[in-house]
């Protein structure tokens, strides 16, 4: 009981200090626009969508599962970030037991999301850059593109999916793994609720 007070603590301090943070930004921006140090204030602004991202981020993290397949997430390798900049939000949970890993990567205006795009949409270009261990798959709605990776030393098969959304892009991975496992996985993510949160 002690240990959940304090957590409920320091989950409140660490809101208000984010706040106080915000705010304060906000107070500097306004400040420095006013002054005409445009250098100083846009400093500021850029902090505030740091800010931002970092906030929307914690909020994806409380949407994406638990398990990947039979996989408990890692809670201490969770991580959020935002730069406030090109490339603003990104999140990160991981996955694990033993020796077996999955990792799902969220990050928006991602610089690779244009290439993505252009090969799902161009069924002429996606088909001369595919091979045997690419392909095209639907996830919710999703065009997505499957990658399969076989260790010739091991036999085993590791999973890379990209689902590219608006301005965001979810990346699965999974270790020793079938097709069916990392689609499923994938199908049991709240997509919808990410690209509206994450735009």
């Amino acid at each position: 009981m002690k240990k959940n007070t304090l957590l409920g603590l320091g989950i409140i301090a660490c809101m208000a200090v984010t706040a106080q943070d915000f705010d304060k930004n906000i107070a500097t921006a306004r400040s420095t626009y006013s002054s005409g140090n445009l250098q100083d204030s846009r400093f500021a602004m850029e902090q505030i969508l740091a800010d931002l991202d970092m906030a929307i981020g914690k909020e994806i993290l409380k949407l994406l599962p638990t398990k990947a397949g039979a996989l408990p997430m890692i809670e201490t390798e969770d991580n959020v970030s935002g730069t406030g900049s090109y490339v603003g939000l990104y999140v990160n949970r991981h996955y694990g037991a033993d020796t077996k890993r999955a990792s799902i990567e969220i990050m928006n205006n991602s610089p690779i999301i244009n290439s993505l795009t252009a090969i799902l949409s161009m069924p002429i270009l996606g088909g001369m850059m595919r091979d045997e261990n690419q392909k095209i798959v639907k996830i919710q709605g999703y065009k997505s593109i499957l990658n399969k990776q076989v260790n010739t030393e091991t036999g085993k098969t590791d999973y890379e999916l990209q689902i590219p959304m608006n301005n965001t892009l979810l990346t699965l991975n999974m270790d020793d793994t079938s097709e069916g496992d990392i689609t499923a996985v994938a199908n049991g993510i709240q997509l919808a609720k990410i690209v509206q949160i994450a735009q």
